[in-house]
């Protein structure tokens, strides 16, 4: 397995995406391209391949907004209640493999660790619920408490006060490459991109950011 090349040793703060970062996301995948177009196309009375037809544009629409993870939003917009839909597949939610020791590893190394996530903080409870990882973080901090997603400048503008990191001594781990454009944009001078965001996709490629394919390429 090879090492990245981030100098672990002088950075203070590590701020962490969570779907498809830390947790697989094939979670969301299976949820928003199967499970919610199965149901719409119940209610609705119409195909299944029509009902995902318009589901996708209608979330294609609303990507990159704070729409795009707010779950009461969607509840709303597609008549369905999305969160006890969520609550029905919990069991999917699942880690990523070595998340865990690398995050261990972050605490005895005492470094400052931040959950950064576009999610919606009713998802975010589902998910620390089932996986009880909140115990790593010193801090978790959503888009929707912000006020912006993190896709855009303004998030990290007030992440940045809300968390008190630095920038030059932190680094960011993403799966999405809007989001590290913007948190390098920002000044954060570490990004890696999580290029395995879902066990059952193929892995992601970037040649414009250092990829991470597994956590043990962080671990000494």
């Amino acid at each position: 397995m090879q090492n990245t090349t981030i100098p672990l040793d002088e950075i203070k703060f590590v701020l962490l995406d969570m779907d498809g970062t830390l947790l697989d996301k094939y979670f969301d995948d299976y949820f928003w391209e199967h499970l919610v177009p199965e149901k719409y196309a119940e209610k609705k009375n119409i195909s299944f391949g029509r009902a995902k037809e318009e589901l996708l544009a209608k979330y294609h629409a609303h990507e990159g907004t704070l729409n795009w993870t707010d779950i009461d939003f969607w509840s709303r917009e597609v008549e369905l209640d999305i969160p006890a839909l969520k609550e029905q597949i919990h069991h999917l939610i699942e880690v990523h493999p070595h998340v865990e020791d690398f995050l261990g590893m972050l605490r005895r190394r005492r470094k400052k660790v931040f959950l950064v996530t576009n999610a919606h903080y009713k998802v975010l409870d589902i998910k620390l619920k089932k996986t009880e990882i909140g115990k790593y973080f010193d801090a978790t901090l959503t888009s929707f408490e912000i006020g912006f997603p993190k896709e855009m400048i303004e998030f990290w503008e007030r992440a940045e006060k809300r968390l008190r990191f630095e920038k030059e001594k932190s680094l960011f781990i993403d799966d999405t490459k809007a989001v590290l454009r913007t948190a390098k944009r920002f000044g954060i001078r570490h990004v890696l991109y999580k290029s395995y965001a879902s066990s059952k996709a193929e892995r992601g490629r970037s040649a414009e950011f250092q990829e991470l394919a597994d956590f043990r390429e962080l671990m000494p």
